[in-house]
């Protein structure tokens, strides 16, 4: 039973370790690097052309 209370205090420890990392980088605020640009898709000014329907 000791070894099931330990667990999940582990576990709940990890989890807020996780939670307080994520928080802090979420808010803090700096300009997008160039590895992060490079993984969003291309900015096309052009709509997508509707498709041909066929008779």
């Amino acid at each position: 039973m000791l070894v099931l209370a330990l667990t999940i205090l582990i576990s709940t420890l990890l989890a807020g370790i996780f939670v307080a990392c994520f928080f802090m980088e979420w808010k803090n605020v700096r300009e997008r690097s160039i590895e992060q640009d490079s993984l969003l898709p291309l900015d096309d000014d052009t709509p997508p052309a509707s498709p041909i329907s066929r008779k």
